[in-house]
């Protein structure tokens, strides 16, 4: 089907779909406003082609009429002593015509045509056609009056007329009342839309609360039938995924609770058994199934329970710069736009700790660069280690999954650093993306709204 297509229709849609509004509300504004604007342009042109043009037209007939009955009638019966005030009383009582005849007088030379000449062209035309004199018209002048002279042989009937006579001036009334009505309407019809959007934005500002892990309990679904029932649905998700939440909360609990027995028991027994060398590997097993314990409950609890609050970047970055300096290595960072951030506290430190701790076990070097925008907060971790491989970056962010399989637990932890930072950072709202640093080792690019 594109073959069949103009070259440039797909170039034009394009520029068309980049040019229109996205927005719902003002998509449905224009699907109001326009075809009301193409109906009163049609309706325009067809009334001032057909009824202005031929009003105007009979209007200019009937004084063209008058005034060649006038011409005929002085041509007819010529005054004895050139006094033509009888006939400038009839022509005034019986037809409006305010004329007089100026005698050895020529007609003065043509006026420049108006812009908007509808009126010249058909009286021009009305005289051509009745009276076939040479004449000189003056529609320019006093907005109320149209005068026309005719030339009679050696002297010039003048002749003055109401310019409603000649022409329909009263379609401005109409013009007025259509497009007054349509601003009126489409007031109103923007007023519903109004209401009629606003549930729809609600909706959109609930789900997207939910989503960065806020509470927002006062959504009522409103509106239309489709978007309460839209709403209602969206309720009832977001309670069935609380309750699992919860559950899986309570069961995390339990868990934790019965394991933590275990391993104190262990550690009781261990102690009581005195300093037995045949014992350290056991004891190194309990400290590392307490450590791995730990960071599984971390990392299935995660943070979501924690309510928003605010934090400073810069208290944060400085606390990571002193364990640098304390384990013999460099870490810079620099902070562009507001240093004071609305996040989880407890979860956002343990997503840039967790970035941090991974420079720091691998790297000599770490610059965080920090830029807080109206919309978006960015944090870029660069080091300058061994880095992760293209092929790998997505899959050390599953939950543990370890590069290096032969290295022990204290080296390279449990596998779940970065897949709780991912997740973090998600419950933000955000995301973290892993690339090539400049450094030479890796870049760690956290992105979450402001």
């Amino acid at each position: 089907m594109d073959r069949l297509k103009p070259p440039g229709w797909t170039k034009a849609t394009r520029w068309l779909k980049r040019r229109m509004p996205t927005g719902l509300y003002t998509r449905s504004v224009l699907i109001v406003i326009i075809p009301m604007l193409l109906l009163q342009t049609v309706v325009s042109a067809v009334f001032m082609e057909r009824h202005w043009r031929n009003v105007t037209e009979r209007l200019s007939q009937a004084v063209t009429r008058d005034i060649a009955a006038i011409i005929e009638i002085i041509k007819t019966y010529p005054p004895a002593n050139g006094d033509y005030t009888e006939i400038t009383r009839i022509a005034r009582d019986q037809l409006s015509l305010n004329i007089s005849v100026l005698p050895d007088t020529q007609l003065p030379p043509p006026r420049p045509k108006p812009f908007f000449s509808i009126l010249d062209d058909i009286l021009a035309d009305q005289i051509n056609q009745q009276i076939r004199l040479p004449y000189w018209i003056d529609t320019v002048g006093d907005s109320r009056l149209v005068e026309i002279r005719i030339q009679l042989d050696d002297k010039v009937l003048r002749v003055f007329t109401i310019r409603n006579q000649t022409y329909a001036s009263n379609t401005h009334i109409f013009l007025v009342w259509m497009f007054g009505t349509s601003l009126l309407l489409i007031g109103i019809s923007i007023l519903f839309l109004r209401g009629q959007i606003r549930p729809i934005l609600m909706l959109a500002d609930a789900a997207e609360s939910f989503g960065k892990g806020q509470r927002n309990d006062g959504f009522v679904p409103r509106g239309a039938d489709e978007i309460r029932r839209a709403g209602i649905a969206f309720n009832q998700m977001r309670e069935r995924i609380e309750r699992q939440i919860e559950q899986r909360t309570a069961m995390l609990t339990g868990i934790s609770h019965d394991l933590r027995t275990i391993l104190t028991r262990f550690k009781l027994q261990l102690a009581l058994a005195g300093n037995n060398p045949d014992l350290q590997g056991m004891e190194a097993d309990v400290e590392d199934m307490q450590s791995m314990l730990e960071g599984y409950l971390a990392f299935a609890r995660g943070e979501a329970e924690e309510d928003f609050g605010e934090l400073r970047l810069s208290e944060l970055l400085e606390k990571i710069k002193v364990d640098f300096d304390l384990h013999g290595k460099q870490m810079d960072y620099t902070i562009d736009g507001e240093d004071l951030l609305s996040v989880r506290p407890n979860a956002f430190m343990r997503l840039v700790g967790n970035l941090a701790s991974n420079s720091q076990r691998y790297a000599n070097r770490l610059t965080i660069e920090a830029r807080h925008s109206a919309k978006w907060l960015t944090l870029i971790f660069d080091d300058d280690g061994p880095g992760i491989p293209e092929a790998s970056r997505e899959d050390v962010f599953k939950p543990f999954y370890r590069l290096d399989e032969a290295r022990n637990l204290n080296a390279s932890g449990t596998g779940l650093g970065l897949a709780i930072a991912r997740d973090i950072a998600r419950g933000h709202g955000g995301n973290v993306t892993l690339y090539d640093s400049p450094l030479g080792g890796l870049r760690a690019v956290v992105r979450v709204p402001a």
